[in-house]
């Protein structure tokens, strides 16, 4: 036996890592669409951790700041949070565990739901839902990755740490902005407090026509695509909303790629509109060369995106995973 002549080192609770190592101490709770229950309320350990770490003033205004937005809106991403609240991403991974639970699956997949709130029941919850969104990129929409003016969240090149942006304006903001997404751009640019240190810009998600997205891909919540005809497309069936499911929840089939193909098409008249030789007949070959060169290296996400096989939790791996991986 290879065990053999080895001893077992004194172990304390202290020194003990590996398998057997305790899950941190973030306790959240993972709920899958097809699961029966959702909780009602958080685990013992996930009020004991905030209980303990979070006891000055500023971590108690932020958990009331929380609690306010979860009470106007019970579902969010963990990025609209922070576009909202000044809180530092530490603290806010022990904060939201305490007071929502995480959807891996189905329609609100990565996103943050209230305790006790079951989007599969409330056909108003369709607002909250998550869509997927990858700008498409590549000849066969006419321009390359290279030409666009937007960072692959992948790159390590580009990727600037979330605590590095600062948001520019501060917003005043309405119960039901809120709920709908903030339809106020705050006008008063005046100098940031140390409050807003950690706040993301609100374009991290929210969609506003004419603005780029900052990232390829994006995980917006329905009810932050600020466009008309976006809303649109979305409220087709209010009022009608007969049965949830893992694909669609609350929405009429096939209502994603409705709205895929309008934001595409929206980001194609901003790149036209800001490079305009990208669609002018006068580009070298040189330039069709090197587009080709590009676009062999991302077709293969075209091929992804519009694979018909439907895997529930497919769109959002990269910032789902991540965000899972605090949590174990």
């Amino acid at each position: 036996n290879w065990m053999e002549g080895y001893n077992n080192p004194q172990v304390s609770g202290e020194n003990l890592i590996g398998l057997s190592r305790a899950r941190r101490p973030h306790n959240a709770i993972f709920v899958n669409f097809d699961d029966e229950e959702i909780p009602t309320k958080p685990l013992d350990a996930a009020v004991q951790t905030w209980k303990k770490m979070c006891t000055n003033p500023v971590d108690k205004k932020v958990e009331e700041e929380l609690r306010k937005l979860f009470e106007v809106r019970p579902v969010w991403s963990r990025n609209a949070v922070k576009a909202n609240i000044s809180v530092h991403p530490d603290k806010l991974k022990l904060l939201l565990p305490y007071l929502a639970y995480y959807m891996l699956t189905g329609p609100w997949r990565s996103l943050w739901v209230r305790f006790g709130y079951d989007p599969r029941k409330h056909p108003e919850a369709k607002i909250y839902q998550v869509l997927d969104f990858r700008i498409r990129c590549g000849m066969k929409y006419g321009y390359a990755p290279n030409d666009m003016p937007v960072k692959a969240k992948r790159s390590t090149y580009n990727y600037s740490l979330p605590i590095t942006v600062k948001k520019q304006v501060s917003h005043t903001v309405s119960v039901h902005d809120l709920k709908q997404g903030l339809g106020t751009s705050g006008a008063s640019g005046a100098k940031k407090p140390a409050s807003s240190r950690y706040k993301l810009k609100e374009s991290i998600y929210i969609f506003r026509e004419g603005a780029l997205p900052p990232y390829r891909q994006m995980f917006y919540q329905l009810c932050d695509l600020n466009v008309e005809s976006l809303q649109k497309i979305i409220r087709r069936n209010d009022g009608t909303e007969s049965e949830c499911t893992e694909r669609d929840g609350w929405c009429l089939p096939k209502t994603s790629d409705d709205l895929r193909d309008t934001m595409s098409l929206m980001i194609k008249q901003i790149i036209r509109s800001t490079r305009p030789a990208l669609f002018s007949n006068t580009t070298s070959s040189e330039d069709g060369k090197e587009q080709l060169a590009y676009e062999s290296g991302e077709d293969e996400d075209d091929e992804e995106e519009e694979e018909e096989d439907f895997k529930p939790s497919d769109g959002s791996e990269n910032e789902m995973e991540t965000e899972i991986l605090d949590y174990v």
